[in-house]
């Protein structure tokens, strides 16, 4: 996988994009990474030092993947550029075919009803009390 500084990567996933526009997909997964191992994040974390965490963003065309690394600082202008490169090719995308569903007719011509109240069980027992002491 090679990694690219961030202006690099979005040329190289704009030639992915269109390379893929006739048939073809792109992967594009972003993860919150801080670049180290475990071992070195536990050693940070003991001494106090702060970690720094960065955003992983990887693509990929399933013949050539890319990678960069985005700072905090960096995040809100890559992420412009991004959303820029997306909305440049989402032309390619196909619209979902859709299944009508018909409701049958019968359903539309029967009025609701309001549910019938139940009565309560406590009430027939006591009838049955009533009605049993008169004998």
């Amino acid at each position: 996988m090679v990694v690219l500084q961030p202006d690099r990567f979005l040329s190289e996933l704009t030639s992915m994009y269109e390379r893929s526009t006739e048939k073809g997909s792109v992967w594009v997964t972003m993860k919150r990474s801080s670049l180290k191992g475990k071992a070195q994040l536990q050693k940070m974390e003991k001494n106090g030092k702060e970690v720094e965490y960065r955003c992983l963003v990887r693509a990929s065309d399933g013949k050539k993947s890319i990678s960069t690394s985005v700072s905090l600082k960096e995040y809100a202008k890559f992420q412009a550029s991004y959303a820029t490169v997306l909305k440049a090719h989402m032309h390619a995308l196909k619209k979902r075919e859709r299944k009508d569903r018909k409701k049958p007719a019968d359903a539309e011509k029967v009025p609701e009803t309001a549910p019938k109240k139940q009565k309560k069980a406590s009430s027939k027992k006591s009838s049955k009390k009533s009605s049993g002491s008169k004998s």
